[in-house]
């Protein structure tokens, strides 16, 4: 059966109407900013810390306390900022966001509002498009409600207080695949930056989508909101299904089955959108400044601070790499996705002064190791082998002292063992076997009985050699030089 609705690059076609339907869509992005304490408070902030355990007066909300600003968490935000394009506010101020749910014990949230400290901005999308941003203002963190224990609600409050910033796009995002490419995009600034560790598995990042459909060339239509996104791909798949859904509802004519402006949860398991509640609108929020945080300002020397901080951002580096360096799109784009590998790569680029060597060497065995459960490594730093045994190992291969093969077998136990490369050719006896009568000898053996192939050399057809280097590779141990094999192997048929 056809499926009634199709895309079209952008744009999705109801096939009975023939309606042409656009998207619009904004995303809105928390980022835990990474700060040692919460926001108003002392009490650390720590992953999987006993429940309700990093807790105190002032992020239970207390009769009596008194909130004080973490400074370290302001400096972050801006630097978020900077990295952003966006432009900070000299003066802006703190809200108290009003309502009631277990996991806010204040019954208001400490955010920002009319004021918030930075508007503007945006990123560029390797696609080409551009996602600006509307503005990103800092807040506290709610704690966490257990739901899943029957008639029980249980409520952990290590959460409640801890450092975000909420970025707002403009409604620019047309597709899911934009979607996915500007949460990388974000997600690798803020982590070059220092700003976050933005690990969704911890909570660290997480993405509501607003969105709504309507036909081309008409306007806007109701938006709806779709929470519970805990992956890119999850975002994606969610804005997927949403906007089919919206089209089906309008395309049945039914108003009842119009979108209202709602919030839905995403159902990862059965792939669909369900309602949560109806979208509260600012004014249900009742929102008015913070009595008992000052304002914050943020002077030019402040900026300029925060500014000499950001590092070479990943876009920049990709261009850098492909530019400078000789490296493929692909190879750039792989390097630079997290800012320890690229630290990584730069510094064994240097050290063995091969730059696509280091780039095979890292995205070909150092990462691969990161997901392989026998090293216990999630970070590149976390491995034992450093840019500097890296390159030991590139000039044993690119001297000839060893073969690519071999090297693969090396890197394996430099990872497992921590041993220098040297080391460990010298350990396994993986060092080329150069000896010329050796090698000649080999070579001779595996000549027997080969006339055919022989006769192909003879005849201008080189290819045909790779059938008498195999039997002479084994015949080693895998330690004879390929291309002096090569060599002696062509000298002999011609000779012969």
């Amino acid at each position: 059966m056809t499926d009634p609705i199709e895309r079209e690059g952008d744009v999705w076609i109801a096939r009975a109407s023939g309606t042409r339907w656009r998207v619009v869509c904004g995303l809105e992005v928390h980022a835990q900013l990474r700060t040692v304490t919460k926001l108003f408070c002392g009490c650390p902030v720590e992953f999987g810390a006993p429940p309700n355990s990093r807790t105190c007066p002032v992020c239970t909300g207390q009769p009596g306390t008194l909130p004080v600003m973490n400074e370290e968490a302001l400096a972050l935000g801006v630097r978020a900022a900077l990295a952003v394009g966006a432009d900070v506010a000299p003066w802006s101020k703190f809200d108290r966001k009003n309502y009631f749910y277990c996991d806010i014990p204040k019954n208001y949230q400490i955010s920002q509002f009319d004021r918030p400290y930075c508007t503007g901005g945006g990123i560029d999308l390797p696609s080409g498009r551009r996602i600006r941003l509307h503005r990103i203002h800092l807040e506290e963190d709610a704690g966490k409600a257990i739901h899943d224990r029957g008639t029980t609600t249980l409520v952990d409050l290590n959460r409640a207080g801890t450092p975000l910033i909420e970025s707002v796009t403009e409604a620019d995002v047309t597709t899911p695949e934009e979607a996915f490419e500007y949460l990388t995009a974000l997600k690798e600034i803020l982590t070059y930056a220092g700003v976050s560790n933005a690990d969704m598995e911890k909570g660290e990042l997480r993405c509501d989508v607003n969105v709504s459909v309507h036909p081309e060339g008409e306007g806007w239509r109701t938006k709806v909101e779709v929470k519970n996104l805990n992956s890119f791909r999850n975002v994606a798949a969610a804005l997927e299904h949403e906007i089919v859904r919206q089209i089906a509802a309008y395309e049945s004519g039914d108003e009842a089955r119009f979108p209202v402006q709602e919030t839905r949860l995403w159902d990862a398991d059965k792939l669909v959108t369900r309602s949560m509640r109806s979208k509260e609108a600012a004014d249900d929020y009742r929102y008015f400044a913070e009595p008992d945080l000052p304002p914050v300002t943020v002077d030019e020397a402040f900026l300029e601070r925060e500014r000499a901080l950001l590092p070479e951002l990943p876009a920049a580096r990709r261009a850098r790499y492909q530019r400078e360096l000789g490296l493929s799109e692909y190879d750039a784009g792989v390097l630079t996705a997290d800012r320890g590998v690229a630290d990584f790569f730069e510094a064994t680029a240097r050290l063995s002064g091969r730059p696509k060597d280091a780039a095979n060497w890292i995205a070909n065995e150092v990462l691969r190791a990161l997901g392989d459960d026998e090293f216990a490594a999630t970070t590149v730093d976390e491995l034992p082998v450093r840019p500097h045994d890296l390159s030991e190992l590139i000039a044993l291969v690119t001297g000839g002292t060893i073969h690519t093969k071999a090297g693969r077998q090396v890197i394996r136990e430099m990872l497992a063992t921590g041993e220098p490369a040297g080391e460990v050719v010298a350990r396994l006896g993986l060092e080329q076997v150069e000896d010329e009568g050796q090698l000649e000898a080999w070579c001779r053996d595996a000549l027997v009985g080969k006339d055919a192939i022989a006769e192909d050399v003879r005849a201008g057809k080189d290819k045909a050699l790779g059938a008498l280097i195999g039997p002479v590779m084994q015949a080693s141990g895998g330690k004879a030089n390929p291309q002096k094999v090569r060599e002696i192997l062509k000298r002999l048929i011609l000779e012969g």
